[in-house]
C-alpha cells in the first residue's frame, strides 16, 4: 500500500474533526437575533428580570414587547446568556430600544451587560473566558470577571468632568444673579 495513502487515511478523521470543531466554534459567534417567544422558559425568565420596565410601560397605556434571544458565551455546558429588549415608546429613544444581557447561575439570573443600543453580536475573541460582544458594529465589551465592560477609551477623567461640571453651575448662577439683578433695576 502507498505511503500516501496511509497518511491520507491516518489523517483524514483528524482533519474532519479539526473542521467540526471549527464549525462549533464558528456556529457559537455571529449576531444575537431577538425575537418574540411567548410563553417559552425564557421568555418567561425575561418577563420576571425586567418586571419593573414592564410596570412602567403599562401604567403609561402602552403594550410593551418583549424580544429575546440567547447564546453561549463560554465554553462551559450549559453557560448560555439570556438577551432580553423590551419595545414600548417609553422606554426606546433616539438611539432605539436598549438590550439587556443575563447570565443564568444555578436558579439566579445575574445582569452582565445593562442597557445597550444597536445590535449585539458574539465575537470569535473572549477575555477571561468569556466571548467578546460588539454592539452596533463598532463598540466592544470584554468580560472583566462579572460583567462587560465597553473598551472604548473613555471621555476624561471623573475629575475632569466633576471639574466642568462645577464650572458649568457657577456660569448659571452667575447668569442667574446677574439676571435678577438686572430685573431689580
Amino acid at each position: 500500500m502507498p505511503r500516501s495513502f496511509f497518511l491520507i487515511r491516518f489523517l483524514a478523521p483528524w482533519a474532519v474533526a479539526a473542521f467540526m470543531a471549527m464549525s462549533v466554534a464558528q456556529a457559537q459567534t455571529g449576531p444575537v437575533i431577538l425575537t418574540q417567544q411567548p410563553g417559552t422558559a425564557l421568555d418567561i425568565s425575561a418577563r420576571q428580570l425586567m418586571a419593573g420596565d414592564l410596570a412602567r410601560a403599562k401604567a403609561r397605556g402602552e403594550t410593551p414587547i418583549v424580544l429575546i434571544g440567547s447564546a453561549p458565551l463560554s465554553s462551559r455546558k450549559g453557560d448560555v446568556a439570556l438577551f432580553v429588549q423590551v419595545q414600548s415608546a417609553s422606554l426606546c429613544g433616539s438611539a432605539g430600544c436598549s438590550t439587556s444581557v443575563y447570565l443564568k447561575h444555578g436558579e439566579h439570573w445575574s445582569k452582565v451587560l445593562d442597557s445597550v443600543s444597536g445590535p449585539v453580536t458574539v465575537m470569535p475573541k473572549s477575555h477571561g473566558g468569556m466571548r467578546d460582544l460588539r454592539i452596533d458594529s463598532h463598540d466592544v465589551w470584554r468580560w472583566q470577571g462579572t460583567a462587560y465592560q465597553d473598551t472604548a477609551p473613555s471621555i476624561g477623567s471623573d475629575e475632569a468632568l466633576r471639574r466642568s461640571v462645577e464650572a458649568h453651575q457657577a456660569a448659571v448662577r452667575k447668569d442667574s444673579a446677574q439676571t435678577s439683578g438686572d430685573a431689580g433695576q
